[in-house]
């Protein structure tokens, strides 16, 4: 071979090698990463499997591992109709059994699929003894049971319909429409059903009798995650009764006074959010699916918490300050007492609510100092740490210090606007002397086999008024629950604090509000009150705050 040959030799046997590692490459990419789903792929094509989830998917859990879907399993009918001999026989027998019509469950028959019959263990027991090829009896994961918890947190699950969620959806075509469902969607689905019941079948769809029929209850999903949220499923459940009682509209926040954890958060008007049910609520009232948590409201008396903290720490007024209310002549706003409270200290202006003395002292204040204050309060923080909500852009503090704003901002009217978990978490500052916990609603995600892959952590507690200042404004609230209008949220045994809201909105309602925390000697527990259309705070949030937080305490 010559010396030109021997040259043109040397690149051909590069290309060749670059062109084998290239294969290698390919088939170690088939082997190692796309092997699984290529032969689940096969396994599909080569068998009819019948899923034992009705929604194969993640859980979305309360704080000690519970659904708040209220999920179970049941017992139910399981057919396969490749291995079903003599339909019309089993459909007739069948029927007797389940107290159904023949033709419906002929129909049901052409399909595998998981019968929508609940069934008693009698009647299992009497098609287990029949042992019709094809149908089985098996338990089926029911992800909604009676009474779901916190629907608008968690969220409603629709089929995928456009691109994206088509793109998105996992076994089934279900993806989160809103809540949880959606935020977490990429994390909830799963990659396959881990229940199911699977016949084998040649190449023209027959079942291979000889290898008969697998019931699988104990696979895993490596794919999904559950979701772990700071909610305590009984702290929601009283909350839900209460206001089932109690509230046509509105909504409740219960947050842990230690650490920020939200462990209820409700609102009514309410939904089922079972798919099979969900149908009725989307066609009529909207506000339903609204979760008003975390919605804004001007929070009336509430914001007096501000106007307060702010003149304290400013050196405006004292405690002691005195003050002349002349109700209805009052200047710049009259008071909701007619004929006035007549003299009286800064703090019992505060117990009683009295609006011309807050109005004023905001006057001798100002709008920068009280719009500071409230964001040391977190009142334009909107953030929940894992519930990413979007941010609500009407919420803008600076419209405090637009002409002619200062007076009715001072009463928590005008352009104020918060939500109950800002209050709450305003409230839990004044609880821990000044140090403000931001608000978290999921602790973490965690795998099928309880393993943590995810951990939601909160920013650190920052000291936002000085302890002293703090304690200033619990002698206060105390004050408002034991001489001031407040008295209705005073818990006998335990003691409670707080302050109660009445703001008057445009179609001449008026949002009912009470914030307090309870109990006194080492509160444990601040709860939020928003009553749409409740009369006053005194009269309607008040009462209900001692109902939930009575029974909430009570379950320590």
């Amino acid at each position: 071979m010559d010396f030109f040959s021997k040259k043109r030799l040397v690149p051909t046997f590069w290309i060749l090698f670059l062109l084998f590692l290239v294969l290698a490459a390919q088939l170690g990419l088939i082997q190692l990463i796309k092997g699984k789903d290529l032969a689940l792929g096969a396994l599909e094509r080569e068998t009819v499997t019948v899923s034992l989830e009705d929604f194969p998917r993640g859980q979305i859990l309360d704080r000690h591992f519970r659904p708040l879907t209220r999920s179970f399993l049941s017992n139910r009918v399981v057919v396969i109709p490749q291995a079903v001999d003599r339909p019309e026989t089993v459909a007739e027998e069948l029927a007797q059994i389940l107290g159904c019509a023949k033709e419906e469950l002929l129909r049901q028959l052409k399909q595998p699929r998981v019968l929508p019959h609940k069934i008693s263990a009698a009647q299992a027991r009497l098609i287990r003894e029949r042992n019709w090829p094809g149908v089985l009896v098996a338990p089926v994961f029911v992800r909604y049971g009676p009474d779901p918890l916190a629907a608008q947190v968690v969220g409603y699950l629709g089929r995928a319909a456009t691109r994206d969620e088509l793109s998105l959806a996992g076994p089934g075509g279900w993806v989160g429409q809103t809540g949880l469902e959606r935020y977490y969607e990429q994390e909830l689905k799963a990659g396959r059903p881990q229940c199911y019941v699977r016949l084998y079948t040649d190449a023209r769809g027959q079942w291979l009798k000889g290898l008969g029929v697998e019931v699988n209850l104990k696979d895993r999903d490596p794919a999904r995650r559950h979701v772990v949220t700071t909610i305590d499923a009984d702290i929601q459940q009283i909350v839900e009764k209460a206001m089932d009682a109690q509230v046509k509209n509105g909504a409740v926040v219960v947050m842990d006074a230690k650490s920020g954890d939200i462990l209820a958060m409700a609102s009514r008007p309410d939904y089922n959010p079972a798919p099979g049910e969900i149908g009725q609520y989307l066609q009529g009232e909207a506000e339903a699916f609204l979760n008003q948590g975390v919605g804004l409201f001007s929070p009336g008396s509430l914001f007096k918490i501000v106007v307060a903290a702010a003149a304290l720490a400013e050196g405006v007024v004292t405690q002691q300050t005195t003050f002349t209310c002349r109700g209805e002549e009052d200047w710049p706003v009259r008071c909701w007492c007619g004929h006035g409270h007549g003299t009286l200290s800064f703090a019992q202006a505060f117990a009683q609510s009295c609006n011309p003395v807050f109005a004023r002292v905001a006057l001798l204040l100002g709008a920068e100092k009280l719009i500071a204050y409230a964001r040391l309060f977190g009142l334009e923080n909107q953030r929940i740490e894992g519930y990413p909500i979007p941010f609500d852009r009407r919420q803008n503090l600076e419209l405090i210090a637009a002409p002619g704003n200062l007076v009715n901002s001072s009463l928590g009217q005008g352009p104020v606007l918060v939500t109950p978990v800002q209050i709450a978490a305003m409230m839990t500052a004044i609880v821990n002397d000044g140090r403000y916990l931001p608000p978290r609603l999921v602790r973490e995600l965690r795998t099928e086999d309880g393993k943590i892959a995810r951990k939601i952590s909160c920013a650190p507690a920052q000291q936002v008024l000085s302890p002293e200042l703090a304690r200033q404004l619990q002698k206060m609230l105390l004050l408002v629950t034991t001489e001031g209008i407040g008295k209705k949220a005073y818990l006998p045994g335990w003691g409670s604090a707080g302050k109660t809201g009445s703001a008057q909105v445009g179609d001449g309602s008026v949002y009912a509000w009470f914030c307090g925390y309870a109990p006194l000697a080492d509160p444990q527990y601040v709860v939020v009150v928003l009553v749409k259309n409740g009369g006053s705070g005194s009269q309607t949030a008040a009462p209900l705050f001692k109902t939930i937080t009575e029974q909430v305490i009570k379950l320590t």
